[in-house]
């Protein structure tokens, strides 16, 4: 490091640490607003056990029609609004068609997932902080703090941030994302957090865009037994995962950046380019007649994204191409599309989702807008009982300047974001959570 290398990050840190204390006490005032809004529906969960289990959390089995759903006012479901407009004041029920659940959908069963390993990393990741720092990033494994991400750079996050912690507490965060990850998808963390730093110092802002601005939280104790899981947070990238015994559930996770490719340190770094890939290999392995079908518009909005950050309780409707309307080879590259953003959990976890997916290959819609060229901009939404998926190139913005790009122009595949969720209640793991705590008799 160079004398001004070092002065400048003197002067950084410094900044950095005055931006996080400035946002410090907003995120308590959203919790307490969500807690404010109550749990509704904590009394259909039964049992006096669940009661105290759910003391902090307001997960529930009522009809989506008792509270609010979808996005905050002022936000689009992908949570463009700003900070200031991300807030939750809802019960969590889940991303359904028309506001009512699809029952019998998910079930605690043996999958044969070895959760060993990122039991064993996570509990070592927690050893290794701080009693300060382990108790501003552990909750329960109801908090309300599994819903409290967003993709926004600017938003203030809860637990541990990577500029919080040193080396040694940093190796032990990515022995554990080593272990929940393939290495496609710890690749794609690191790249995302590469090109954030890079972009941000090409625009002169490292306060706001660096790639130490990246939080971990843990919901429960790692357990082999008992229901469990964390979240890792930061800029166009979020990764919640859940377990119970062998079974894991990814979701929601956000990848995008801006730009989506860019020169590091003398190298070309590329994301987020496998899901524009696939999904332009199945929307030009249609006929004419089924891209009629699943086309809904040939041009994009700047921001199509409808179940982004603040949008657990969405409700949309399917639209596009049914699945059962395909050929064996195109339902082959569909799939393709959902193995992009499943093969980044381990190979095991991936096999299990992916065959949950296929089960329901029939029920699944497409929708597209946009084009269809190589280099064409345009949003694609995966629709199932069981998984979501959207891809949307979007407008150049706050990074822009980092390839030469204007904010507020026309959506470009340089600036993605992609989403993955579970429907109808598993997100962050709340179905099998709720299963677990109505059927085991220590719970009762």
């Amino acid at each position: 490091m160079t004398e001004l290398d070092a002065g400048k990050t003197e002067v950084q840190e410094p900044e950095r640490e005055a931006g996080r204390r400035a946002h410090a006490s907003r995120r308590n005032f959203m919790r307490k607003v969500f807690f404010a809004s109550g749990a509704t529906a904590v009394a259909t969960m039964g049992g006096a056990g669940a009661w105290a289990a759910l003391a902090d959390d307001t997960t529930g089995t009522t009809d989506a029609s008792a509270s609010p759903s979808g996005a905050p006012s002022g936000a689009p479901g992908g949570g463009a609004g700003g900070p200031g407009n991300q807030t939750i004041t809802e019960d969590f029920f889940g991303l359904t068609t028309d506001g009512k659940r699809i029952d019998d959908l998910f079930t605690i069963h043996s999958t044969g997932v070895t959760t060993a390993p990122v039991i064993s990393a996570a509990k070592a990741f927690l050893a290794g902080l701080t009693a300060d720092q382990r108790t501003s990033t552990q909750f329960t494994v109801h908090s309300t703090e599994w819903r409290l991400w967003s993709n926004v750079d600017a938003y203030e996050r809860q637990g541990v941030s990577l500029a919080d912690l040193t080396d040694a507490q940093k190796a032990l965060g990515t022995a554990l994302l080593k272990t929940a990850l393939s290495a496609d998808g710890l690749e794609t963390t690191e790249k995302i957090r590469r090109i954030n730093q890079a972009a941000g110092e090409a625009i002169g802002n490292t306060n706001s865009f660096n790639e130490d601005a990246y939080y971990w939280t843990v919901m429960g104790t790692p357990s082999a037994t008992e229901p469990w899981g964390f979240q890792f947070d930061g800029h166009h990238l979020v990764i919640n995962y859940f377990v119970l015994g062998d079974q894991v559930v990814m979701s929601p996770c956000f990848w995008g950046s801006e730009p989506t490719s860019m020169k590091v340190d003398g190298e070309t770094v590329t994301v987020c380019h496998e899901e524009v890939v696939a999904s332009l290999a199945f929307i030009n392995s249609l006929t004419a007649a089924q891209q009629k079908v699943a086309i809904a518009s040939s041009t994009k909005s700047n921001e199509s994204i409808k179940a982004g950050a603040f949008s657990d309780n969405a409700v949309q409707a399917y639209e596009g191409l049914r699945g059962d309307k395909l050929t064996t080879a195109q339902k082959k590259k569909l799939l393709a599309v959902v193995e992009v953003f499943v093969s980044r959990a381990k190979a095991d976890v991936a096999k299990a989702r992916m065959a949950e997916v296929s089960r329901h290959l029939a029920d699944t819609y497409v929708t597209w807008a946009g084009g269809i060229a190589d280099d064409s901009a345009f949003y694609v939404r995966v629709h199932s009982p069981v998984v979501w998926i959207e891809v949307d190139c979007q407008g150049p913005g706050p990074l822009a300047g980092a390839y030469g790009a204007t904010q507020g122009g026309d959506p470009t595949q340089l600036h993605v974001h992609s989403i993955i969720r579970t429907p109808n209640g598993n997100d962050y793991g709340k179905e099998l959570l709720r299963q677990h705590y109505l059927t085991s008799p220590h719970h009762s």
